[in-house]
């Protein structure tokens, strides 16, 4: 499976006119967050291929509040952007192969839109349990892929409050083991420092502008 991973930046190559023939072969599109609407319905329409995403701490605009809150999308000026939003969920991508959860949003640093505390960060993860154990049951594995925006506690954060990881991503990795952790938030200005970073049975990766994963053993069968 190859998967494109995007998060924080756009890039001059996905914009590019060689840009279908170069990801021809990607299986699907990954944003850890952070990026405009637009971009996700920009790579759907160019590259035909589905988008995942999850909130940064920066682009949960009005339009993304309103879709949570559950008003009336149809009177808001902003345009309706592309890509399927993976927040809060566990979706099953039978089309892949492909078991994948989404949990966005950074540290609580200024009471800004997608920001939390650890302990809220905790109380979003049992809410996906339920879904996680569903998975184990019937497929053998609770997760391949687990899409956060900000990295978890220690492994490639940042010490300031706002880049801080959660503790809580860990103990997740301990328990439901996910063959991948993909982030974004910590903003990689050396295009040659290491992205991944193996953590017991899980890599977890800083997907930071571009970044592709190819791995021939990722989704088990379903």
């Amino acid at each position: 499976m190859k998967i494109l991973c995007i998060s924080d930046a756009t890039d001059t190559l996905i914009y590019s006119l060689q840009a279908p023939l170069r990801y021809k072969d990607v299986d699907l599109v990954i944003s850890a967050g952070d990026l405009p609407l637009r971009y996700y319905d920009y790579i759907e329409t160019i590259l035909k291929k589905d988008v995942y995403y999850v909130y940064g701490n920066h682009n949960l605009d009005n339009f993304a509040r309103n879709v949570q809150k559950k008003t009336d999308i149809y009177s808001l000026s902003l345009p309706l952007g592309g890509g399927t939003l993976l927040e809060n969920r566990v979706m099953n991508l039978k089309r892949h192969n492909l078991l994948i959860a989404g949990l966005g949003g950074s540290m609580l640093y200024n009471y800004g839109d997608s920001q939390y505390t650890e302990s809220q960060m905790r109380r979003r993860i049992r809410k996906l349990v339920p879904f996680l154990l569903y998975n184990k049951k019937k497929y053998g594995r609770y997760l391949d892929i687990l899409v956060t925006h900000a990295p978890p506690r220690g492994l490639g954060d940042g010490e300031d409050l706002c880049h801080r990881g959660f503790e809580c991503f860990l103990s997740f990795m301990d328990k439901y083991k996910p063959r991948y952790l993909l982030h974004g938030h910590v903003h990689l200005d050396d295009m040659n420092a290491p992205r991944e970073i193996l953590y017991n049975e899980t890599k977890v990766v800083n997907v930071y502008k571009n970044h592709i994963i190819e791995d021939e053993f990722l989704g088990g069968g379903l």
